[in-house]
């Protein structure tokens, strides 16, 4: 049976791990002191086996509020890891589309930045649309979890909220496409072993005043490249003492009609992991520049 690693804040205000089912959440807290960091710092089997067999400290108690399962670690990104992202920012592009095109096909890999730790939302907690931005997505994503040592300890789900307008008007405007208040959750738990493992399918739903205004799935089948080749090109020339996460890339890209509105709420399956849901709220202001 698969087991969810949780953070948790608890009454008294402490964040303590915890583990459950991914499709129930949390029901055992671990020893205190325990941290991802700690964890991740270590050997994947090191984590599988705290994850798994650490002796319980306790159930979880009524009113923990479920957090986003990271705490140091920074968060990276890949892009146009399938066609259809690829399509879709060649679809967006005011400059040259081929860009995309060309990284599809290329050895190395789009890699970048996301977020800190401190900045990633949890589960219920509101993702960010950018006031300057007249076209915004959800990017729903599967998300490694790696060691120090760049081994995959776990996978969670992640959602890489972005401006499309913003990116479309110059691929050099990526990070204020791909970095603000919001624009990063991921959740709910850390599953180590999944049941069913890789592919992954997942889908996707927005919904807007009670009902949906977009929805759809894909596969991580479909990627062109795999979770060991991104985990290494991510460390080729960067060291995670703590470890890091690794958002795999988009496979389901809302047509150009579709933005992302304040209010709606997205919803993200992955199957074997759970649910990641967040409400959507404005994040900054309109600027002389916005689009």
């Amino acid at each position: 049976m698969s087991v969810g690693l949780y953070r948790v804040r608890v009454l008294d205000g402490s964040v303590r791990l915890a583990r459950g089912a991914p499709d129930t959440g949390p029901s055992d807290l671990l020893p205190a002191g325990v941290s991802l960091d700690e964890l991740l710092a270590g050997t994947a089997e090191s984590f599988r086996t705290t994850a798994l067999s650490a002796p319980g400290d306790g159930p979880v108690p009524d009113g923990a509020a479920v957090l986003a399962p990271v705490e140091s670690q920074e968060v990276w990104g890949a892009g146009v890891t399938y066609l259809r992202s690829r399509l879709g920012r060649e679809e967006e592009s005011e400059l040259d589309a081929s860009i995309y095109g060309r990284v599809y096909a290329a050895e190395r890999p789009e890699v970048f930045f996301k977020s800190t730790g401190w900045r990633v939302r949890g589960p219920g907690e509101p993702i960010g649309v950018r006031a300057d931005s007249s076209w915004n997505a959800p990017e729903p994503e599967l998300a490694l979890v790696l060691t120090a040592g760049l081994e995959i300890a776990g996978f969670t789900i992640g959602n890489d909220a972005s401006s499309r307008s913003i990116e479309g008007e110059n691929p050099l405007y990526l990070p204020q496409a791909k970095i603000y208040d919001g624009s990063c959750s991921l959740g709910p738990s850390i599953v180590v072993d999944p049941d069913p493992g890789p592919p992954f399918d997942i889908r996707m739903t927005v919904l807007r005043n009670g009902s949906v205004a977009f929805e759809g799935d894909t596969t991580t089948e479909r990627m062109k490249r795999s979770f060991d080749e991104l985990a290494a090109c991510l460390g080729t020339a960067l060291g995670f003492p703590v470890g890091a996460v690794l958002l795999r890339g988009a496979g389901i890209v809302p047509d150009r009609d579709f933005t992302l509105m304040p209010d709606d709420v997205v919803r993200i399956e992955v199957a074997g992991l759970g649910v990641l849901e967040n409400p959507v709220a404005l994040a900054g202001r309109t600027s002389a520049a916005a689009v």
